[in-house]
């Protein structure tokens, strides 16, 4: 009896694993967005305003190029309210010039595109919230090391992580 229960288990572990994987599968629609996101922070980082704007402006173009017809349902529904206000973002980020515009511009974008990483698993990896409290925004990176777009070189290591998506 004892053997018969635990192949039972065994095999509903077996029979369960996959259907769990595949719910964290990364969108491979939208993972290149993530990877855009975070050479805007980096150029944000080392203070790098045209750097930073042409890194949005290739944010703008992906993200206008994302095939939504390709999407399974639920990604689809987590992108669609986000899509117009991430590409805003990466376009006001893109025509200022003006690092601490950029900046500025950063936050809202930041607080945009957590909303689609909470959502939808962009990346194998873990991606990390990170806050900094003199600016009160927060950003995300592929690290849990601190450097700190709002200030740069001024206070790069400022802030805490705030959340890890996995």
């Amino acid at each position: 009896m004892k053997k018969i229960l635990l192949a039972g288990i065994v095999l509903a572990a077996a029979f369960m694993q996959p259907g769990m994987a595949q719910g964290k599968t990364v969108s491979p629609q939208l993972s290149p967005l993530l990877s855009l996101y975070y050479n805007i922070k980096d150029a944000l980082v080392s203070g790098n305003a045209g750097v930073a704007a042409a890194k949005a402006d290739e944010f703008v173009r992906a993200a206008a190029g994302v095939d939504m017809s390709s999407m399974p349902p639920a990604v689809h529904d987590a992108y669609m309210p986000l899509a117009a206000k991430l590409q805003g973002g990466a376009k006001a980020i893109a025509e200022a010039k003006n690092i601490s515009k950029q900046r500025e511009q950063f936050k809202t974008f930041s607080d945009n595109f957590y909303q689609l990483a909470k959502a939808v698993p962009l990346s194998g990896q873990p991606v990390y919230q990170e806050y900094c409290p003199m600016k009160k925004a927060y950003w995300l990176s592929s690290s849990n090391a601190i450097k700190n777009p709002y200030f740069g070189s001024q206070m790069l290591t400022c802030g805490k992580v705030s959340d890890t998506i996995q």
